[in-house]
C-alpha cells in the first residue's frame, strides 16, 4: 500500500515539475490573439452551418411540398 501512495506522490511531483519547468505558457497578447482567432472561426463555422441548414430546409419543403 505504501508503494501505491509513493507512486502517486511521484506522479504528482513529476506533473508539477513539468507544468512549472517544461510547459511554455502563452503571453497575454498571444492568448488574446488566439482567442480572437477562435471566436472568428467559430462565427464563420456557425454561419456556414446556418446557410447549409437553410438550404436543406428549402429542399425539404420543395420535395415534400410542405407549407412553411
Amino acid at each position: 500500500m505504501k508503494k501505491f501512495f509513493n507512486n502517486r506522490l511521484t506522479d504528482i511531483q513529476e506533473s508539477y515539475n513539468e507544468l512549472v519547468h517544461k510547459v511554455s505558457w502563452p503571453t497575454k497578447s498571444e492568448l488574446a490573439n488566439s482567442t480572437i482567432i477562435v471566436m472568428v472561426a467559430s462565427i464563420i463555422a456557425s454561419l456556414v452551418i446556418w446557410v447549409i441548414d437553410l438550404c436543406i430546409n428549402e429542399v425539404m419543403h420543395l420535395v415534400y411540398n410542405v407549407a412553411a
